[in-house]
């Protein structure tokens, strides 16, 4: 949090540390969640597993997503308290919480981006996933989810930027030095500072669980995205999980830059999916 403060200094907005929770971003009990829906996707692809039953043999490979939340930093925060807004429409440059009807999914080689959720009708979601799905209307793969009402403030991308570059720039001097407990240090900091930013008694210093839910949903769309990119590209997406994991069959090196850096992947597995029957 100290470094945070620091790297606001200067900043063009002063944002809210505890502005007034609503019902729906308060926890039901101690150990509960509170209404907001992140996207956390939980995904098999059912054609090739129903392939790979009947004995056809695939080669998958596990993609890592490296400092999945590091990356998230860059997401639409909003700046001051949420205040209702029932128009319906989505405001670029405002962020916050949305109640919505998602779209019918209907693709067998993609995850749905809501993931796995399988209760239907409304949800309330954070802005980063509103923003995938209005893309994937966008591209062609679904309606434009239906906005009922949402919670908003004035946004901002560049909340985060400072803390991410400050944070990402020492992960990749400490790789480079091969310090690895430097890299397991920032991983600490970046993580914990998602962790606790919501309605947690270790982080007395700000209470913002729209930003901790926006965060954390935008790591599960950036995986997505991915996902998509993979697909696009000619791979089968074989299994997509949690916010760093994903599965592919086929050449992917072509399609992602291989390496440590926020905008690399690796590969953490290589194994065989089926066989005999």
């Amino acid at each position: 949090m100290a470094l945070f403060e620091r790297s606001r200094v200067g900043g063009r907005y002063a944002h809210s540390k505890f502005p007034p929770t609503d019902d729906i971003l308060r926890k039901k009990s101690q150990k509960g969640a509170d209404e907001i829906w992140e996207g956390r996707p939980k995904w098999r692809n059912k054609t090739a597993f129903d392939a790979a039953r009947k004995g056809e043999q695939i080669e998958v490979t596990t993609l890592d997503m490296n400092a999945a939340y590091l990356s998230a930093f860059k997401c639409w925060l909003p700046v001051g308290k949420l205040v209702e807004d029932t128009t319906g429409v989505h405001d670029p440059k405002r962020s916050g919480v949305y109640r919505i009807t998602p779209p019918a999914w209907d693709h067998d080689g993609l995850p749905n981006p809501l993931g796995a959720r399988k209760e239907p009708g409304p949800v309330w979601v954070p802005d980063s996933l509103v923003r995938l799905l209005l893309d994937c209307a966008k591209w062609g793969l679904c309606e434009a989810p239906v906005i009922h009402k949402a919670l908003l403030s004035g946004g901002t991308e560049s909340l985060l930027e400072k803390l991410r570059r400050a944070l990402a720039e020492s992960r990749k001097t400490a790789i480079a030095e091969g310090d690895e407990i430097a890299v397991e240090y920032v991983k600490s900091m970046y993580s914990k500072f998602v962790s606790t930013i919501g309605e947690s008694s270790t982080n007395t210093e700000i209470r913002r669980p729209d930003w901790m839910h926006i965060i954390r949903s935008k790591a599960f769309t950036n995986l997505w995205r991915k996902a998509y990119k993979a697909h696009g590209a000619g791979l089968t997406v074989v299994q997509m999980s949690g916010t760093d994991e994903l599965h592919v069959a086929g050449d992917w090196r072509p399609v992602f830059p291989e390496g440590r850096d926020l905008n690399q992947v690796k590969a953490k597995d290589i194994y065989t999916l089926g066989g005999k029957p």
